[in-house]
């Protein structure tokens, strides 16, 4: 019993950090956050994580009657979610600061920590979506420890976050450059493949 549940625990692990890996992640925070003050990065990284973990442990109790209360299907949420992301990793690799950020002003931080990190970056279709199918179907237990694990990732990606300047400046402002680019091109393909997937269950495609 013990070996399945923990053999469960590593599926459920395995699944989350593929899709949200805290360090690859890193980079895309401190592109949002640029120019902001450490105490103002240190909120911006509390508030989007605190809001990813609260959006997704309500999807992985209650996600079939939220999509049914509101007529949302998977795949729309796929196809809006991927444009999303695209759109923001598009402006990273053309190397313009996206639009999303804040003109300066930090009223319009929490909007930053709303989206686009918490959604769709940390909570986005995917990791829904991931979280939903772990949790379909399941006893009591199985759904503890998948929110258990979700709040491991969660508390990794906040480390990440807090911590990135430490973490980058040992890679040094040219990889961190590089990285960004990188970082802003795999959003762009995670985008285009969400819409891809979202239009394949739209329409049954195989």
């Amino acid at each position: 019993m013990a070996h399945n549940m923990f053999t469960f625990a590593l599926t459920v692990f395995t699944g989350f950090f593929a899709i949200m890996n805290p360090i690859a992640n890193t980079p895309i925070f401190l592109g949002l956050v640029e120019g902001r003050s450490e105490l103002v990065k240190k909120s911006i990284a509390r508030k989007s994580t605190l809001i990813a973990f609260l959006i997704v442990v309500s999807f992985t109790f209650l996600g079939k009657y939220i999509f049914s209360l509101f007529g949302i299907t998977i795949p729309a949420f796929k196809i809006a979610g991927g444009i999303l992301i695209f759109y923001v990793g598009f402006e990273m690799l053309m190397s313009k600061k996206s639009s999303i950020h804040s003109t300066g002003k930090e009223v319009q931080d929490d909007s930053i920590a709303i989206s686009p990190l918490a959604i769709p970056i940390l909570a986005g279709p995917g990791t829904i979506v991931t979280a939903m199918n772990f949790a379909t179907g399941a006893s009591f237990i199985h759904i503890g420890i998948v929110v258990a694990v979700f709040a491991l990732m969660i508390f990794l990606t906040w480390l990440s976050f807090t911590y990135s300047e430490l973490l980058v400046s040992k890679l040094g402002n040219n990889t961190i450059l590089v990285i960004g680019k990188l970082m802003g091109l795999i959003l762009a393909i995670i985008g285009t493949d969400m819409i891809i997937d979202g239009i394949k269950l739209a329409f049954n495609l195989s």
